[in-house]
Parts: C-alpha cells; structure tokens; sequence
C-alpha cells in the first residue's frame, strides 16, 4: 500500500506540469502551429486582465470565472496595460489579418496575450485554459511556459449530432453537450428531433405532435428485435421557450443549433398524431411478428422498436402544407443558415401501393418512386430557400435527382459525398462503418461493453480518417465543407451513457475537423494530450470511456516467450491484471513492470486487465490471448 500511494503521489505532482512539457502544450485539438520559447508566465493575484472592447467582455468573464475555479482567486480588470505590470490582454486589433475562427496566443514572462474577434476569441480562449495546470492549489500561482501559438480551423462545419426521438434528454445536459462541443472548437448541433419513436419539438398550429406524437405506450427491452417490452409510458418533449433557451445558449458559445425536422420517412410520430399525412390513413400502423407491444395494436401508432417503416408521409397538397406550417415555425425558432430535412430510409411500398401516387408520378412525369421523393425533397427545399435558407438532407437525397441547391450529409459510407461533390454540391462528411462516426457503436471488444447499437469505433480509429476523399480533385475537394460525428439513441436512455458514448471519441472528432492533416500524430494524441484531458474529465461528474491500457492488444498474440510492457491510460490511474482466467479488480496483481510470460507448447492464456483511475472509476475487462499452438476453441 505505502508504494501505491508513493506511485500515485509522484504521478500527480508530474500531471502539473505535463501540459507544459507536451510539444503541443496539452491542446486538443492540436493548433496549428505551436512554438516554445524560453521563460514562463506565472499567473498570480497581482496579474491584470486587460480587455479595451467591449464585445470581448463575455470571453473576459470566462477567463476570470475559470481562474476562480481552478486558483481560487480573480483577477483585476483594467482597460489598458500599465508599465511594468504583468497582464493577461484578450484583443481584437490584429484579428482581421487572421483566418476566419483564427486566434493567436503570445506568452511571454510579462504578458499572455490572445489575439482573436468573435468565435476565433473564444477558441483562443479554450486552448488557453486547456494549457493552464490542473489541478492548482487554491492561491498559489499558475505557472505557464512561454509559447507563440497559431491557430485557425480546417473545416469551416465541425459538427455533432444527438438524436432525441428515441430517448430525450434534459435541456441541462443539451446545454453541457453544447459546452462539450465548444470547449473543442465544435460549432454546428445537429439537432435531431423527429422520429418514428416521438416528436420532441412543440408545434402550436398542430398540438398534436406532442399531445399524441410524443408518447409512446412503451419500448422494447435490449437488441432489435427485443427481449420484451417494458411496458412503460414513454413522453416529453421540448417547449418553443425551452428551444429559443438553448439556441441562445449554443449562439454564446459559438455553436450553430441545426434543427432536423424528418421527412417523407421516420414520420409514424407525426402520422400517429395527423393519420391523413399517410397514403393510407385508415390501416392500422404496421406492427412486425417479432415485436412485443404495449397496449392497442388499433389505429396509427408511435413506434416502440427500432428500424425503418413503411408509413411514410404522403406527397399531397395537403402534407406540403402541414410541414411548410411546421417550417415556419422551425424557422422562427432557430436562425440557422441550414435545416436538416432528413430524407433517409424512407420505404417506397406505400407510394408503389397508393392510387395517388402513381397518378402523381405520371402527371408530373417521373420514371418512379425515386424520382417522386427527389420531387418531395425539392418542394421542401424549394420552400425553405425562399425564407432564406438551406437544406441539408442524408445522402439519400441524390436518388432520383439532386435537389438544387442541398447540402449532401454522406453517411452511408463515403461514396455519396464523393458523388454529390463532383456534382458541385457542398458535402458533410459523417460516414457510419468502420469509418466509425456513429459514436453509438463499440468501443472494444470487451464483454462489458454496454448495449449498443454493433459496430466498433475507437478513437483511435475516427483519429485516422480523412474527410478529403483522395478520388475528387482540388475543385471538388472544395465542396467536403467539413466533418460530423452522430449520437444515435435508440440503446442510449441518459446523459451519462451519452458522455460514456461521446468521450473520449469527440476529442478525435475535434482533431480531424479542426487541424491540419500534416499536424496530426496519433501517439502524440494518445499518450501525452488525451490522457490530461481524461484526467481533468476524471476530477468530475463527467462519465467517460476509459482507454485500455497502452501497449495491450486485443488480437490473439502468438509465440512461446512473451514480454508485455503496458503504461496506464491516464496520470495516476492503476493497472491490475490476472492471468488464472478469473476477472481482474483491485484484489488481483498491480502492474508495476513488463510482465514475462513463457507458455508451454500447445497451451495459452489470457492476460485480463482493468484500469482504474485516480477517481476509482473502473474500465472494461480488456482480454489478450497468448497463444502457443493451442487448438483454436474459445477459452473457458
């Protein structure tokens, strides 16, 4: 025990002053250009915060709030630098020379300056506190090392998504996502707020969509197609008041609120609640053999299970109208340039099977049900850029012709935003599979991971992703305007799965959206800045992913002499393993040194290992078989 706590108490004292040592001085994501210099700055009380504008009065008060966290003192504010005195000094003269989201920071002994206007202020502002040592004893000084820093964003989109239809979440932890999201220089929400399994918007021209499309009689239990079902009354669903609340909020932080509004597909929510938006409105909502069900079968119905259905909107005058009366309403709630209108996964049986339909495919002389929902996404869009605005669409909005002016979010796989780029339309690169941007999959193999949606995404693996497609030329390269990672929620029911989900993938997701291809180094990334960031997560409410440790691997190893060195995740955290094929905690050995381990021939083991961090948060079981020509049968 004496040696624990020795181990652990010189780790700390190293965690002060890691961020200084690190070339990019513990910053996520990695600026632009990082230069040290000699000497340091060292913040005390008798340093003055300096902010002559007035519109950087906001970032000011940031700063200083969190100087009082973390030192337990404020600083002084003044308008001018007076002689002599050290000063932190935020400024916008110079700004104009900077790209745009671009910011400087200067350190020297007597001076930390930022240089930056608007959102390119506030990311200086983010990658200043990243710098600072945590954690720091109350009223002593902040010691940091002199540095030049240049800083401006690849992409101009830099996006995250979290979808409320399946599971909502309260407008307290949207607001934390929202902090999450800017702390990292992400700027655009996508917002997804209609679905199959509930309408989580209030619409007041159609009272419904809440009254009745935003409950749900229960939800299956586990995997599609379930266990069961819970039989538990599902609702709720954000106010008009609660949406401008949080728009607001994302607008302070320099974060686009992109609200998505489904359509023709994922609509059984809003058909529940109107029944006429249907080509079918007198059937019952279809209800597969497989799923269980809570209450009447009768009628339209919210869904209860996962997947796609048949029940689309219908493509009549009197659907344009209702979803225009909800675009206007949409509109008025959120200023952003873009709308998301969905347009994925939208079965075309019932367009085949309707009368009206196929009448309207002939009058309007389309070849099929392709081309009729290209003519459905072309309304809308229509609509929407005559209030002023775009539409983006998932990139099932290039069958059957391309509407004018959308931006193609490509998510199943790359190939659409390839295809949607040589068409000279702007692209969101968001692609699912093992490109891994749907943050709902795995992140290891370990049987302890929490239900999800299958998959597998490590940080790791979005870390190496380009989203520039090599196949497109510098033209078309043009159009990929940025990158997106998605939070999908059908097997995720709180906010502290979605942080377990979300982190550490988001710091990966900042990186390959915000830094350029040429400053990336995934063992940088992995071993000297995310573990200070996990760290600072670790001395939270935060829940959080934790790394297996560096240095073991999940794929079957093979030989007879093995020599295993693994390095904790995180500062201060400990490793313990077993070798016996029971289930490591923190009775079992702690990893000290390389461990030697020479298996007979014809037999194996399997090296087992937890993780537990400095805040006595556990990790996965993480299992490496060693193999010496045993037969290939599970290991028991």
């Amino acid at each position: 025990m004496r040696r624990l706590l020795l181990f652990t108490f010189i780790t700390l004292i190293s965690i002060n002053v890691f961020a200084q040592t690190d070339s990019n001085m513990g910053i996520i994501p990695v600026p632009v250009s990082v230069v040290k210099k000699q000497g340091s700055f060292s913040l005390d009380k008798t340093v003055v915060l300096v902010s002559a504008d007035a519109a950087n009065s906001q970032v000011a008060d940031l700063l200083n709030a969190y100087i009082v966290s973390k030192a337990g003192f404020a600083l002084r504010a003044e308008k001018t630098i007076m002689p002599g005195s050290k000063a932190i000094l935020l400024t916008s003269i110079g700004a104009d020379k900077l790209p745009a989201e671009g910011y400087k920071i200067i350190i020297t002994n007597k001076q930390f300056t930022i240089v930056g206007k608007g959102a390119g202020l506030f990311y200086g502002l983010q990658s200043a506190m990243q710098m600072m040592p945590d954690p720091v004893k109350k009223g002593s000084s902040v010691v940091i090392n002199a540095v030049e820093i240049n800083d401006y964003p690849r992409f101009k989109y830099r996006g995250l998504h979290l979808d409320v239809g399946r599971h909502m979440f309260p407008v307290a932890f949207v607001k934390k996502y929202i902090d999450l999201m800017s702390q990292y220089k992400l700027n655009n929400f996508h917002w997804h707020l209609t679905e199959d399994q509930g309408w989580r918007i209030e619409i007041k021209k159609y009272p419904k969509l809440t009254s009745v499309g935003s409950i749900r009689k229960g939800t299956i239990i586990g995997n599609y197609p379930g266990t069961g079902n819970d039989n538990i009354v599902y609702k709720g669903f954000y106010t008009q008041d609660e949406v401008k609340d949080i728009v607001a909020y994302a607008s302070q932080r320099f974060v686009n609120v992109i609200p998505e509004i489904e359509l023709p597909g994922h609509s059984s929510a809003a058909i529940a609640a109107y029944p006429e938006l249907s080509c079918f409105p007198e059937r019952d909502t279809f209800i597969g053999d497989r799923t269980t069900w809570a209450g009447s079968r009768m009628g339209k119905q919210v869904q209860q299970t996962w997947g796609i259905y048949q029940d689309v909107f219908v493509p009549s005058e009197n659907t344009f109208n209702f979803l225009e009366g909800v675009l206007d309403e949409v509109l008025a709630l959120f200023p952003s340039k873009y709308i998301h209108i969905g347009g994925d996964e939208s079965p075309k049986e019932f367009w085949k099977e309707s009368k009206f339909c196929q009448d309207l495919i002939k009058t309007l002389g389309l070849k099929d049900e392709h081309e009729l929902q290209s003519y459905f996404i072309q309304r809308i869009e229509k609509y929407i850029n005559s209030k002023g605005r775009s539409i983006i669409g998932w990139d099932e909005i290039l069958e059957g012709g391309l509407a004018p002016n959308a931006t193609v979010m490509s998510w199943r796989g790359i190939d659409g935003g390839i295809a949607a780029a040589k068409q000279n339309h702007d692209v969101i690169m968001s692609p699912s599979g093992p490109i891994g941007l749907y943050l709902d999959s795995k992140q290891s193999n370990s049987k302890d991971e929490p239900t999800n949606i299958g998959g597998f995404s490590t940080y790791s693996i979005i870390y190496g992703y380009d989203p520039i497609p090599k196949e497109l030329t510098p033209e078309q390269q043009s159009h990929i305007i940025g990158v997106q990672g998605n939070v999908w929620t059908e097997y995720i029911r709180t906010p502290e799965k979605i942080e377990y989900m979300l982190l550490p993938r988001m710091f990966a997701l900042s990186e390959i959206a915000w830094s350029p291809v040429a400053r990336k180094d995934l063992k940088n990334f992995a071993e000297e800045r995310l573990p200070l960031h996990l760290l600072k997560l670790d001395r939270t409410t935060t829940n959080y992913w934790i790394p297996t440790p560096i240095g073991q691997s999940e794929k079957v190893m093979t030989g007879e002499n093995f020599s295993i060195a693994l390095k904790e995740p995180i500062p201060g955290s400990r490793i313990y393993y077993t070798l016996d094929l029971s289930r490591p905690s923190i009775n079992a050995t702690f990893y000290t040194t390389p461990l030697k381990i020479t298996i007979p021939t014809g037999q194996k083991r399997v090296l087992k290992t937890i993780v537990v961090t400095p805040g006595n948060r556990t990790s996965v079981v993480t299992e490496t078989i060693l193999n010496n020509g045993a037969p290939d049968e599970k290991t028991k």
